[in-house]
């Protein structure tokens, strides 16, 4: 099989992909997701389609199908990092004393 490799994901992914050499395509919800996905298979010259899971599964039934039965491109949904809290910016500031002064500080 030959072709090219594209990649379907939110915008924070997109450097990173973009760092290791791969054309990525940024979609912000479902809606823009299912709109690139619709565009890209139909150009002949996309053998795989690698896709953020969080945006493939909540994508139309529909296109989610017809994508599962063409031959070509294949669809890969991936995993995208989870999205956790961040740290507050308290235990930041505790972190960056500690850091600075070899000490822990409890605040409050």
């Amino acid at each position: 099989m030959t072709g090219a490799v594209r990649v379907v994901c939110r915008p924070a992914l997109q450097d990173g992909f973009a760092l290791a050499g791969v054309r990525t395509l940024a979609a912000g919800d479902p809606a823009e997701a299912a709109a690139l996905l619709g565009a890209l298979v139909e150009q002949p010259a996309i053998g795989v389609l690698f896709v953020e899971q969080e945006l493939y599964e909540r994508l139309p039934e529909a296109l989610r199908e017809k994508l599962e039965r063409r031959p070509l491109p294949v669809v890969v949904p991936f995993p995208g990092p989870p999205r956790e809290a961040r740290p507050s910016a308290e235990s930041g500031l505790v972190e960056l004393l500690q850091r600075a002064i070899g000490y822990r500080v409890r605040l409050r």
